[in-house]
């Protein structure tokens, strides 16, 4: 036995020379910790975790592997553990839930970040408390320097101002706080805005003005400007000077910042200025997009016209950069009573919302879509401003070359909020997708029935079980930053429908957990033409992955809107990681 282990010695001593010089010769791939050879190993591995694929062949798995921004192979942590090499980074799930990233369906990215660099009015309970937050910013800033904020509603406040005009207080106690300095603080939902003294004075705003098309001058008894402006109307007193590059560069990092911290690894921007997406296109060629946006752009038909030579663009910057969208907002939002409607408002008579884009320039800016490789986007909230929307979907269709389906352009109605009955089997039929956000259901709900009376609301508000089962793709977002950027509090919105005072706004229009994650990703993705790349964990597509702290298919309804996201992840690069409590 000693003679035959000598021998063996012996021969190791002699083959493992030769070895070694073939594999040097030959290049021989020299294995990892798990097993992998450089050429094989990720970037990045998942493992021991509760995996939400979406992908039907392969519905969950516990550990994933990403490449050079892709994933390369899903399976067991065994399977996956040979892909783990001495560069590796392996992050142990410890039986977490992960899924495919969250795609923000409808926000405004730069409109995020400014509103950072604001007054934040959604917590104020009261007009007092947003004179007093007006007062406090008007000591620290200097001379003439704009105040602005955004987030106010006033049908969330604890107490109606007095006095009032509909609801809305007057500019005095305002214009008293803050005589030098213009001040502009926009509603919650973007489509008015309240203004002082001094900023309608260099708006040149008096008793005289007239509405402006599309927009109105809310005044009192005696024809005096009240300080509120709806619609476009709240150009009169907006200020002037458009944002610097850096402040505009400022906004892309706060944004970028605060969607990740979220759980969000896209975001499909509902509509940006030629200017402002030349910028975006700068900074993504740049590297400074550590997420993935897809962008509307919203501008005149003359502008867009004058960008088609860099628009539209796919997959810029490695897949961090896609611009598709044509924007338009045919009214405004149902809480500034702007929302254009087939029937008066239940709570105002007098009238049927606004109309803030003429009819003619949307259905120009379909033709130049149609032409142009473009997706028509249209803000659509009341029922008569969807029913316009799809009517000019159809006409542009009904003009398409021989051989090409309108249902194929996958065109968008932003929003989707209230219906008629008759619109909603029109949404498969053109195939229009119903870009909705389900937290706007659950913020808005306790006030909806005051303005389109019960009927209305149950018949046709938020409907996206009715649109669903028509046959209707249906997307999520939280258009923040009317709303707070949280997938989990509009995941929790579309399979509850639980409002803040505890009541249930029509519960039998509730998504299943999956629909609604899927309206989240896949959907999202469809809806942007990169269900090819995004929306589903699958081997080819990009690595974007979100890591909760819990279950949102399992544990109880209750739970969910205290889930945490631990981390966020787009390519492969871990872009956000909860610290440790």
């Amino acid at each position: 036995m000693k003679v035959c282990r000598l021998s063996m010695l012996s021969l190791a001593t002699v083959l493992l020379p030769l070895f070694s010089s073939l594999c040097l010769l030959t290049a021989c791939p020299t294995p990892g910790p798990g097993g992998a050879a450089p050429a094989d190993a990720a970037d990045l591995v998942l493992q021991g975790g509760k995996i939400a694929t979406l992908d039907a062949d392969q519905p969950e798995v516990t550990a994933l592997a990403i490449k050079d921004e892709r994933i390369v192979a899903l399976g067991s942590d065994e399977e996956i553990a040979g892909r783990i090499g001495p560069d590796t980074r392996v992050l142990d799930l410890a039986g977490r839930r992960a899924i495919p990233g969250f795609i923000e369906g409808h926000g405004h990215f730069l409109g995020l970040g400014q509103a950072r660099m604001q007054l934040d009015l959604m917590p104020v309970k009261n007009w007092d408390e947003v004179v007093a937050l007006v007062a406090e910013a008007v000591a620290k800033a200097q001379p003439g320097e704009w105040i602005e904020g955004r987030g106010w509603h006033q049908d969330k406040w604890d107490a109606v101002p007095q006095p009032n005009v509909q609801g809305l207080p007057l500019h005095d106690s305002l214009s008293a706080v803050s005589p030098d300095n213009p001040v502009a603080l926009r509603h919650a939902s973007g489509h008015a805005s309240f203004a002082n003294a001094k900023a309608m004075e260099l708006g040149g705003v008096t008793r005289d003005t007239p509405d402006p098309d599309g927009g109105e001058i809310l005044r009192d008894a005696d024809g005096n400007p009240t300080g509120a402006f709806r619609e476009t109307a709240q150009g009169l007193v907006a200020r002037r000077t458009p944002p610097t590059e850096e402040e505009m560069r400022r906004m892309v990092a706060l944004a970028a910042e605060d969607a990740l911290a979220n759980g969000v690894t896209s975001f499909q921007d509902a509509g940006t200025p030629v200017t402002g997406v030349d910028l975006l296109k700068t900074v993504a060629e740049e590297g400074g997009l550590p997420l993935r946006l897809w962008v509307m752009i919203r501008d005149s038909n003359d502008n867009i016209r004058a960008a088609l030579d860099r628009y539209p663009a796919r997959d810029l910057a490695n897949h961090y950069l896609s611009v598709g969208g044509i924007k338009h907002s045919i009214d405004g939002a149902l809480g500034s009573h702007g929302a254009w409607l087939l029937e008066p408002y239940t709570d105002l008579a007098t009238s049927t919302g606004l109309n803030t884009t003429p009819v003619a320039t949307i259905q120009e800016s379909a033709q130049l879509a149609a032409d142009h490789g473009f997706q028509l986007c249209v803000h659509a909230i009341g029922d008569r401003a969807n029913r316009e929307t799809l009517d000019i979907f159809e006409r542009t269709f009904a003009n398409l070359p021989d051989g090409k389906e309108g249902a194929a352009l996958r065109w968008r109605v932003e929003h989707a909020q209230h219906l008629n009955p008759a619109e909603i089997p029109r949404f498969a039929a053109l195939g229009a997708i119903a870009s909705m956000q389900a937290v706007h259901c659950t913020s808005d709900g306790p006030w909806v029935p005051t303005r389109i009376g019960d009927q209305r609301a149950e018949e046709g508000a938020y409907v996206w079980r009715k649109l669903i089962e028509a046959g209707a793709v249906v997307t999520n977002g939280t258009d923040v930053p009317v709303e707070a950027i949280s997938p989990i509090a509009s995941y929790h919105a579309a399979i509850t429908r639980l409002m803040n005072n505890g009541e249930v706004f029509y519960g039998d229009q509730v998504m299943t957990r999956e629909e609604a994650l899927r309206s989240y990703t896949w959907n999202a993705a469809y809806a942007a033409f990169e269900e090819g790349d995004k929306g589903s964990l699958e081997v080819g597509k990009l690595g974007d992955v979100t890591v909760l702290d819990r279950d949102i298919l399992e544990v109880p309804a209750a739970e969910i809107p205290d889930t945490q996201i631990d981390y966020t992840i787009v390519g492969g690069h871990v872009r956000y990681e909860r610290a440790a409590p």
